[in-house]
Formats: structure tokens, C-alpha cells, sequence
């Protein structure tokens, strides 16, 4: 395979413990976790309505649907480990005005501003990140080191958002807790002397040509098939983990009776360790189910998750388990997602063509926000929840038939010519 070739041309092996991804991967989940908990939770109390609070979450998103656009300017010009420390620095700097900025409603054409820079700044740091996983592991080891990456994700997110609102609430000035998350924030770069260097990827022409290259690049990859059943799984309303943004706000979390002390915990501290376990276990999951077949599993145990909360009483008992069952899918289902897209990119260019299904990927992210947030309103926190469950059932519908119908010899036709 592809991948499997590029992995053995890498200019160098990691031999350390893939945690080390973990922790550079934990400030773009921070950067996102601050926006998805803390100011999700923050929005209704701040005057803000519940889709306003959706429409920070969202525009959150935005970057991250179209970074594949510019994602040839880091795979082309600097090394990686100068496009993290950049990154980095600026990451930090989202960090220290998200939180200083105060949130209501003449601030908020502002803080949609802030958070747009906060999250593109973020874009270039996985780049950075995700190239270099894609260069120093072995194809075998994909699924335990995609587990990892994610747990850092996902851990990150949790630190950030509860770290960030219980330093919100605790603390007398917002720049005490911007200045703490800008410093954590900065910290994650302490271990990036443990990864080897990997330059950038010389192919001897302009930003221009590189651009239309990794974009014959990645549609190459997906004009095979299992580049697009990637494509696909990407797209589809499966695994997106979109109601914890809803849940966590303060309206909604009051339904279960529970307020910002409980929030904090289970959507920050607490529900970041659990999805970090559940990146690990599903990045070893994958290894028996497959990346694809444990992403389509895993998706059908979130809606499976999100139907029990809607059909079991609103208590605080309930919102506790039931969200930190889903923070632990969400960590199985990223966990897959990731193993399954570096199957299928191989090395070279990686952070354009990992980044190309992760803006896809990000597309049921943005809407399924929306939408359930939209849900919500209609329909009440239970309508909310079985609309997410609703739309799972049909993605793991519409993947399996594709897989029946899509059979390799039926794709052969579709790939290029060689």
C-alpha cells in the first residue's frame, strides 16, 4: 500500500511513548474546548440566547471545515516543528482574549471575530502534528498512536473548557484565567524536542503548484475506494459528538438540575479523562474491528447513548452518566476516525490530505450543532437527543449499504489510470 511505503522512506523513527502526541495535539483541543464548554456554558447566563451560544460552536468549526485549503503551506514551507511553536504562540494568544474578552451581546460580533482567529491560528498546530505522526509511524501502529493523538484532542477540549470555567467562576479578573490557560497552553510545546525534526516536503516548485499538486494529491486518494468510504464515513451525521456543545449550556444543563460546578466536571475535567480512555481503548478497538468497521460501531453506540438519555428521567444522576458515556464514545469514534483517514493518505503531504477528510469530517460537526440546537428549541432537551440518535441510525445505514453496493470490483473502474 501507499502508506505503507512512505512510512518506510520516513527520515526517522519515534521511539518514545505516543503520549508525547498526546500533549503537543492538547492545545488544539484546549483552543476548541474553551469555545465548546466554558463559553457554550457562559452564553445564556451572559444574556445570550441557546442558538447564539450554538453560533460561537459553530463558527468554531469554520476553519476546521475549510483548513484543507490552506493546509499546502504548511505541508510545503516550514518544518514542523517551526509551524507548532507559531501556532503555539498564537494559540495561547486566542486563549488569553476569549477569556479576557467579556461575553453578552455587544461583544459578540467581537468574540466571533476572536474565535474565527483562535481556530484558524489552531489549524496550522495540527498540521504540524499530524504530519509528523503520519511520518514517524509504522502502518501496524496506526490505530494505538491515533488513540493517543486523540486523547490529546479530547483532553485538551475538557482541560480547556472546564479548567476555563471554573477559573471563570473563581476567579476576580478574566485576565488572571486567560493569562493561566496562555501559560498552559505554551507549556505543551516543552516536549517537543522528543520528536524527531521533519522538514517540510520539497517538491521543487511555487505555493502555487504545490496547491494544485496535493490537490491531485488527495483526489487521487479519494478516487480509490477505500479513500472514498473514507470520504463518505466523513460526511455522514455518525459519531460527531455535536450535543455535548448543546448539553453543556447552562439553559439546558438546568433541565437535569444541575449547574456550573457539575458542567465543569463533566464536561471539562472529569469528561476529558473518560474521553481520553475511550481514544485509547477505540484506537486498540480498531485493531480488531478495522479503522472503518470500528468507526460505524462506535457511531451506532452514541446514538444507542444519546436514546437511553432521552428516554431516562432528567436528573442529575442521569445527565452525569449519560454524558460521560458519550464523552467516552466521542473518544472511540475519534479515535477511529483518525486511524482510518492515516490508512488511506500515506506519508507524503500528510497534512494536506489528513486535513482534507478532517475538513469533510468537520462538516456533520458544524451542522449537527446547529441542527440540534435548533432541536432543542423545537423540541426540548429529549427531542434533542433523539434527533442525534436518529441521524446516527441513518449514517450507519447509509455507509453499510454503500459498502454492499461499492464492492472493489465495482470501484476498480473509478481509479486512475497507471
Amino acid at each position: 500500500m501507499e502508506s505503507t511505503a512512505a512510512h518506510q522512506q520516513a527520515p526517522a523513527r519515534f521511539t518514545r511513548h505516543p503520549v508525547v502526541f498526546a500533549l503537543l495535539y492538547a492545545p488544539f483541543g484546549a483552543t476548541a474546548g474553551f469555545v465548546i464548554v466554558t463559553m457554550a456554558f457562559l452564553a445564556t447566563k451572559r444574556g445570550l440566547s441557546i442558538q447564539q451560544g450554538a453560533e460561537l460552536v459553530a463558527l468554531q468549526y469554520v476553519p476546521q471545515i475549510w483548513k484543507f485549503l490552506w493546509a499546502p503551506v504548511a505541508d510545503a514551507t516550514l518544518s514542523r516543528h517551526r509551524w507548532y511553536l507559531v501556532s503555539v504562540v498564537l494559540c495561547a494568544a486566542g486563549m488569553f482574549a476569549m477569556a479576557t474578552v467579556p461575553l453578552g451581546p455587544s461583544t459578540f460580533t467581537l468574540m466571533q471575530g476572536i474565535v474565527l482567529l483562535s481556530s484558524l491560528a489552531s489549524t496550522f498546530l495540527c498540521f504540524a502534528v499530524e504530519a509528523m505522526v503520519a511520518h514517524l509511524t509504522p502502518t501496524e501502529d496506526m490505530g494505538r498512536v491515533s488513540g493517543w493523538l486523540q486523547a490529546g484532542n479530547l483532553g485538551g477540549t475538557g482541560i480547556g473548557g472546564g479548567l476555563g470555567l471554573w477559573l471563570a467562576t473563581v476567579l476576580p479578573f478574566a485576565w488572571e484565567t486567560g493569562l493561566a490557560l496562555a501559560v498552559l497552553t505554551l507549556g505543551c510545546a516543552a516536549v517537543l524536542p522528543c520528536v524527531p525534526e521533519i522538514p517540510a516536503d520539497d517538491l521543487g516548485a511555487s505555493i502555487g503548484a504545490t496547491v494544485r499538486h496535493t490537490v491531485a494529491e488527495l483526489w487521487k486518494v479519494m478516487r480509490r475506494r477505500d479513500g472514498a468510504l473514507c470520504a463518505l464515513l466523513c460526511i455522514l451525521p455518525l459519531g460527531t459528538g455535536a450535543a455535548s456543545a448543546v448539553l453543556g449550556q447552562a439553559e439546558v444543563a438546568a433541565i437535569w438540575g444541575v449547574g456550573a460546578a457539575t458542567v465543569s466536571l463533566i464536561q471539562g475535567f472529569l469528561g476529558g479523562a473518560v474521553s481520553m480512555a475511550g481514544c485509547i481503548a477505540g484506537g486498540y478497538g480498531c485493531l480488531r474491528l478495522g479503522a472503518r468497521g470500528g468507526y460505524a460501531t462506535y457511531g451506532g453506540l452514541m446514538a444507542l447513548t444519546t436514546l437511553a438519555m432521552a428516554l431516562l428521567p432528567e436528573t442529575p444522576t442521569v445527565y452525569v452518566i449519560g454524558n460521560l458515556a458519550y464523552q467516552f464514545v466521542t473518544g472511540l469514534t475519534y479515535a477511529a476516525f483518525t486511524a482510518f483517514v492515516l490508512e488511506a493518505i500515506g506519508a507524503k503531504l500528510a497534512a494536506t490530505k489528513y486535513n482534507g477528510f478532517a475538513s469533510i469530517s468537520n462538516t456533520p460537526i458544524w451542522y449537527m450543532g446547529l441542527l440540534l440546537a435548533a432541536a432543542q428549541t423545537q423540541f426540548g432537551a429529549r427531542g434533542m437527543l433523539a434527533t442525534e440518535s436518529v441521524f446516527g441510525v441513518v449514517g450507519i445505514l447509509v455507509f453499510v449499504a454503500a459498502t454492499r453496493v461499492w464492492r472493489p470490483a465495482a470501484a476498480a473502474s473509478l481509479a486512475p489510470a497507471t
